[in-house]
């Protein structure tokens, strides 16, 4: 059975939204095509446009709309570009770009324009990246990212995996990924072994947004993670009538870390063509971040952050 929606009037049916959707969803994946996995969809209300998993993956006529500061590479990847699929903004670490595909194409993507045809994406075609990795003992950590690092299978992962672990320099590997979110069983028994055996500190970044998204399957698969060793971090982006409420985000925060998630980043929104109707104010975000202090213990807060096209951190706000 297929695991994806990839038809926009199919998904709008399994959802008993209304049909009226379909044009303005169908227009608006022209742009920027829609994929979604059916775990993820189930877990959406059915009948309910406001529905905050919804609102992360449904086209909508909003995305045409060009609006100053939104551009096509808000974050600087093409200039942070060392190689194709080799990017370095901050000191000590580098991003090993190794597949442009995803298992959600989420609206809010910042790589929704990203050029990815000539990414290397198979262990043997990195190699040259890993090479120049190699030459630079200031690098420690290697950070995998996409698209989705986990969409490769065990067998490529594991070979990479071990050619990193052959770079002495590289003491960390940190995993960004959205599968476990929108396909817990991606996290089988063979990822787990191959990941338990990796000579390299581990860290998991997950990128979820709001509490649907941490669902019984999906913190079972966490855990799995977490049973050989591996801390799992959540980032997650500041998105309009999604997590902008203090109630929302408490909620959201308090499930973090009654599961051993720690809350790592609040992303303000990333200004890509298309996302303008995801945008929250700075000021929002600030009043947010306060509110939430008062009412959980400080490892609970996110760093607040806006990444900035040339600078040499995510700048705290």
């Amino acid at each position: 059975m297929e695991k994806y929606f990839t038809d926009v009037s199919e998904f709008v049916d399994y959802l008993e939204l209304p049909s009226e959707l379909k044009s303005r969803a169908e227009q608006a994946s022209q742009k920027f095509s829609f994929k979604v996995t059916k775990e993820f969809a189930s877990r959406i209300e059915k009948g309910n446009p406001k529905d905050p998993l919804l609102l992360q993956v449904l086209p909508t006529e909003s995305e045409l709309l060009e609006k100053k500061g939104f551009v096509s590479d808000p974050v600087g990847d093409r200039n942070a570009s060392k190689r194709a699929g080799l990017l370095q903004k901050y000191k000590g670490r580098v991003l090993l770009v190794i597949t442009g595909s995803c298992a959600i194409n989420c609206r809010y993507c910042f790589r929704r324009e990203f050029n990815y045809k000539q990414v290397p994406k198979t262990t043997e075609s990195i190699e040259g990246n890993l090479r120049l990795i190699e030459e630079d003992n200031s690098v420690e950590e290697v950070i995998l990212s996409g698209g989705d690092p986990l969409m490769w299978k065990n067998m490529e992962l594991e070979k990479l995996f071990k050619r990193i672990a052959k770079i002495k320099h590289i003491k960390r590997l940190r995993i960004h990924t959205r599968l476990p979110i929108v396909n817990a069983k991606r996290i089988d028994s063979g990822l787990i072994n191959l990941l338990s055996k990796v000579n390299l500190v581990i860290y998991f970044v997950i990128h979820s947004n709001s509490c649907n998204e941490l669902s019984p399957l999906v913190i079972g698969a966490l855990k799995r993670i977490k049973s050989v060793g591996i801390p799992v971090l959540n980032q997650m982006v500041l998105l309009k009538g999604i997590n902008d409420s203090v109630e929302e985000m408490e909620k959201f925060l308090r499930l973090q870390i009654n599961n051993h998630i720690q809350p790592y980043y609040l992303h303000q929104l990333d200004k890509v063509n298309g996302a303008t109707h995801f945008f929250v104010p700075v000021s929002k975000g600030r009043k947010l971040i306060s509110e939430l202090r008062k009412r959980l213990p400080g490892y609970a807060i996110p760093k607040y952050v806006y990444e900035k096209k040339g600078f040499t951190s995510k700048f705290p706000l």
